[in-house]
């Protein structure tokens, strides 16, 4: 299974494009992957003939591990045997370019040794990108008003070469050695991932008393996963958690920031939350299985919650400026760019500049600190037909104008429906913004897309009637009006930065000369 981004650790085969026995060129598509990030096409790493197939579609698998076979001749799996090297006879599929600062294997090492899973490789679970769906109901190409047949609605490779390891998995390297979650001594002897010591904090459980079915012994993150849902579905009470003084406390939540001098805040132990009560479904009930992307989607928007210290803002805005230029231009817009003009390019357009005179929006929180981004990264979420969301990204957004703006997002937005975006076009957002406007809604109050500090929804634009002033004094008129929200990580800014940089987007969206633009 090859990395397909930083942080995904495993993937699921969809479909086999070549069956045992079939010819297949080097970078012919062999097979497609879905992941909690993208959907991809995943080329032969080698030409010949697919000996052996070694995981069948449907099956989710971690980040290394060997997919199938390809050999000179039909008959060169040799029944699950270590293929040629690389460059002779063949190759495995999913075979990818060890990272720089780990030797590959020589050609002669057996393609049955063990290789240390993604999962346990340093910053599995973490990093900058953001996870496949991670950000609330959205959707991309349409603009916050009533949907109409013109709008878009829907919008670890093995470790260091020569490093063996002993039958049931003991390391023998010294404790400076040991990677990421390998305990130095002293708790449970078992290999534990970031990810998977996290799973294990969040629900109280003991991992000495889970069985892993990894590599040795070690327990992975399908591991946990299995005794909490046998927990929650009620088929056994599953291993029962550490004493309190043996559990490990939480980390800090990244950048918390200190008031008394230097001394850490106290945090609240894992011990202390309420006990989630366990959910059986009844005689009438219908148990729907969660998928891998809504699994991810619950674990990042959880993650975020405990992470950030959310709070939200909202602002009434009077879209008549830029319903004017877009019922004009609406026609000429559509015949020149194949698709509808709006309102979220605008809002996206006034967002950007916005942020040029607020730049604490467009950051993250650090270890004690801000981290400012100095470009731009909009991403915008995208609803996949109800079962999923992804937050494709328009790199360097502040250097593009409006029409460009809704070309990206409208180009962005397709390449999501059709599952061909690229890791490239889902990392690197510094901000985020979620449109469920088409839906008629009132007030959305969105999740922070971690580990930007804030993210805009965009909610139904609705005709009204308004206030507004004229030469012989004030009068009543039917307007355009819609609701911007923001959640926001108080940590990073207080209450009147994030009122005065939503009044800014709202006052750019109000008092701008938008035809110019087009």
């Amino acid at each position: 299974m090859p990395q397909l981004g930083e942080t995904v650790t495993e993937g699921t085969i969809t479909r086999w494009l070549k069956q045992v026995g079939d010819s297949v060129q080097e970078d012919e598509v062999l097979f497609e992957v879905s992941t909690d990030k993208v959907d991809s096409e995943v080329p032969s790493p080698a030409a010949g003939v697919v000996a052996e197939i070694l995981v069948q579609e449907g099956e989710t698998v971690d980040v290394g591990t060997r997919l199938a076979v390809i050999s000179d001749s039909a008959d060169g799996g040799g029944g699950g045997s270590a293929p040629a090297a690389k460059g002779e006879t063949g190759g495995e599929a999913g075979e990818s370019e060890a990272p720089a600062a780990e030797e590959a294997p020589s050609s002669a090492t057996s393609a049955a040794a063990e290789a240390v899973p993604a999962d346990d490789v340093a910053g599995a679970g973490g990093g900058p990108a953001a996870p496949a769906a991670d950000a609330p109901t959205g959707d991309a190409g349409a603009g916050p008003e009533a949907p109409s047949p013109e709008q878009e609605t829907r919008g670890g490779r093995g470790g260091p070469a020569g490093t063996s390891r002993p039958a049931g998995g003991a390391d023998t390297r010294p404790a400076d050695d040991r990677p990421p979650g390998r305990p130095a001594g002293g708790g449970s002897s078992k290999v534990l991932s970031p990810v998977v010591r996290r799973l294990i904090s969040e629900h109280n459980l003991d991992p000495d008393r889970i069985q892993g079915t990894g590599a040795g012994g070690r327990i992975t993150r399908g591991d946990v996963l299995a005794v909490i849902d046998q927990a929650s579905n009620g088929r056994g009470g599953g291993p029962p958690a550490a004493p309190a003084s043996e559990r490990e406390a939480p980390a800090p939540a990244p950048g918390a920031g200190r008031s008394d001098g230097g001394a850490p805040r106290p945090t609240v132990e894992a011990a202390e939350r309420p006990p989630a009560v366990p959910v059986k479904a009844g005689e009438r009930d219908t148990v729907v299985p969660f998928t891998n992307i809504r699994r991810r989607t619950a674990e990042h928007m959880v993650r975020s919650k405990h992470t950030s210290a959310h709070t939200m803002v909202a602002v009434e805005v009077d879209y008549s400026g830029v319903d004017r230029v877009r019922q004009a231009e609406k026609r000429r817009f559509k015949e020149a760019e194949g698709f509808g003009l709006t309102y979220l390019p605008f809002i996206a357009r006034a967002t950007i500049d916005a942020i040029a005179d607020w730049p604490y929006a467009n950051s993250s929180v650090g270890e004690d600190e801000l981290v400012v981004h100095n470009d731009v990264n909009l991403g915008i979420a995208v609803d996949l037909d109800f079962e999923g969301l992804l937050v494709p990204v328009i790199h360097q957004a502040d250097g593009k104008r409006l029409r460009q703006l809704a070309r990206e997002i409208s180009g962005l937005a397709s390449k999501a429906r059709s599952r061909k975006l690229t890791m490239d076009d889902i990392t690197g957002g510094t901000f985020t913004i979620t449109n469920a406007g088409p839906f008629g809604t009132f007030l959305t109050v969105p999740v922070i897309n971690q580990p930007q500090v804030a993210i805009l929804s965009t909610d139904g634009v609705t005709k009204r009637p308004v206030v507004v002033e004229g030469p012989d004094g004030d009068a009543i008129a039917i307007h355009p009006v819609g609701h911007l929200v923001m959640s926001w990580d108080h940590r990073a800014f207080d209450g009147a930065y994030a009122a005065a940089f939503l009044a800014h987007i709202k006052d750019i969206l109000e008092t701008r000369d938008w035809s110019a633009e087009l």
